[in-house]
């Protein structure tokens, strides 16, 4: 048995080699884990911030979070909180005190060892789409997501390089049987993909095969499982001021099992937080410390990200809107709320928009510059997203990279070196006043990598554009897809490792799966 241990093992070194990609669709960036350089934008005053910490903790001390969870109450009431009924109140000291407990950041180290990401400090990492029940593309119209569809997404999330973790389901697969639907997506996930993953709280049965698939898929025992953080799960309060059984249940295996836990309130303003934006952060922060203080309390030093979708609605429909100049705003006040208690924070790349048009571009950046604004360390929906997380978009997932990547290179520090080659005055001198650039040595030896190359954009004028066809953005994008799937190529994975994977599968299918009700 050991020597099989052994085995998988170093099977699953040989499938950490990077350089193994699918065949060439487009010239794209290598792989990184990007580092952001910039000071974080900070709308907020010192007393701004005292002012918004203190409204969160006199909503943990005066009005308390609800906590449908009676493990979740017992803990409270061993760590001295008051609790009534459902209702937890906590005071401030204890809240900081457990909320100091939690590493500023850590480590998520997949199958793939090469692809390991660091959650905190200046790194920021970005996901797929996660959870939409639809799917749309220029051939498909909107539809209901299926199996295929969700591989699809999965192949986008393997091939691109400014894609760092795999999310949640890029689309739910409602084609599976709810009690199974994990198993079959977990299988193709960590077939398909090396990357980082995720698991729903939607249950014990669910947290735990997905626990045990990961780490058969690493060629783990439990005890190495259990040693670093090797996967991660998200969850959502039910706002306002409530958290739900499963999720807190989910999040409490995963740290009893050394794993992550991001916890990130759905606060819309106007609807399921006040309609001021302070109130709205402060909402959020109080429900993320509540959960995170518990966890701290049950297992100090476990791995813990807070996390922001405070947003607003539409005031005339109540529909939610995304990458508003509100959204903006609440996520860098945010980001100063984390880095004042410590914490690595995760964001979103969101839009409202139903189809991969101006709308969704501008909202989905809005929202991704305002993560890199923030200082945020894991930006979640990064490529994919549509109707508010409402619709998974293969399209959008293309043209969204195009922007990932575009930030990536923003980071780069040559392209504000300051050197005497960067300064170019000889360059200057030989050109003068009445040459040009194109044709110097000092050009000819940069002009490869000198500017950002764009994959999907047409940087043709209107009648080059026109003479190629006058084909829009969502179509090329929609092409590029369609050939990245075609020729995609999954990353190696030891064949008895994906035998034991499919075995499982079959077994825990075979014992029910998970409950459902229905």
């Amino acid at each position: 048995m050991a020597e099989v241990a052994t085995r998988r093992r170093r099977a699953g070194g040989r499938a950490g080699n990077t350089r193994r990609t699918s065949p060439l669709v487009i010239q794209q960036m290598p792989w990184r884990v990007p580092v952001n350089p910039d000071r974080p934008t900070e709308p907020l005053t010192e007393d701004g911030v005292a002012a918004i910490h203190d409204g969160a903790m006199r909503i943990l001390e005066e009005i308390g979070i609800e906590f449908l969870n009676e493990e979740s109450l017992a803990i409270f009431r061993e760590a001295g909180c008051r609790v009534d009924g459902s209702n937890v109140r906590m005071g401030r000291d204890w809240v900081m005190e457990m909320v100091a407990k939690a590493p500023a950041s850590f480590t998520l180290t997949p199958r793939n060892p090469d692809r390991t990401l660091t959650i905190g400090g200046r790194h920021i990492v970005f996901g797929n789409v996660s959870s939409p029940p639809n799917y749309w593309s220029l051939d498909t119209g909107k539809t209901p997501g299926t199996r295929a569809q969700c591989a699809d997404l999965l192949k986008l999330t393997q091939y691109f390089n400014c894609i760092h973790f795999a999310g949640g389901y890029p689309v739910e697969p409602v084609d599976i049987h709810a009690s199974v639907r994990h198993l079959d997506v977990l299988y193709d996930k960590l077939t398909l993909t090396d990357k980082v993953m995720h698991a729903y709280s939607l249950g014990k049965e669910r947290v735990e095969d997905v626990m045990e698939m990961v780490r058969i898929a690493g060629g783990l025992s439990h005890d190495e499982f259990a040693a670093s953080p090797r996967m991660y799960t998200n969850i959502n309060s039910t706002s306002p001021l409530k958290h739900d059984h499963p999720m807190i249940d989910g999040c409490l295996r995963h740290i009893r099992k050394g794993q992550a836990v991001v916890v990130s309130p759905f606060t819309l303003a106007g609807a399921m937080a006040p309609v001021t934006m302070a109130g709205a952060v402060a909402q959020s922060i109080a429900e993320a410390l509540a959960a995170i203080a518990l966890f701290q309390y049950v297992a100090p030093g476990c791995a813990c990200a807070i996390g922001t979708f405070t947003s607003n609605v539409d005031m005339k429909s109540g529909a939610p809107a995304f990458g508003t100049p509100e959204y903006m705003r609440a996520t860098q006040m945010t980001g100063q709320l984390a880095r004042f208690y410590g914490l690595p924070m995760r964001a979103s790349g969101v839009c409202a928009a139903n189809v991969p048009d101006g709308q969704a571009m501008w909202e989905t950046s809005n929202s991704l510059w305002s993560a890199v604004q923030s200082g945020t360390n894991m930006v979640y929906h990064a490529a994919g997203w549509l109707e508010g997380g409402l619709i998974a978009s293969p399209e959008k997932f293309v043209m969204d990279c195009e922007v990932l990547q575009m930030i990536q290179r923003y980071f780069e520090p040559e392209i504000v070196a300051t050197g005497a080659e960067d300064i170019a005055l000889e360059a200057i001198r030989e050109v003068g006043s009445s040459g040009h650039f194109f044709g110097i040595q000092h050009t000819q030896d940069r002009y490869e990598h000198a500017f950002y190359q764009p994959f999907v954009s047409d940087w043709r004028n209107f009648e080059a554009w026109q003479l190629g066809g006058a084909v829009w953005t969502a179509e090329r994008a929609h092409r590029l897809a369609k050939e990245i799937v075609a020729s995609f190529e999954p990353p190696p994975l030891d064949i008895a490792i994906r035998d034991e994977l499919a075995d499982f599968v079959v077994r825990r299918k075979a014992e029910g799966g998970a409950p459902t009700d229905f």
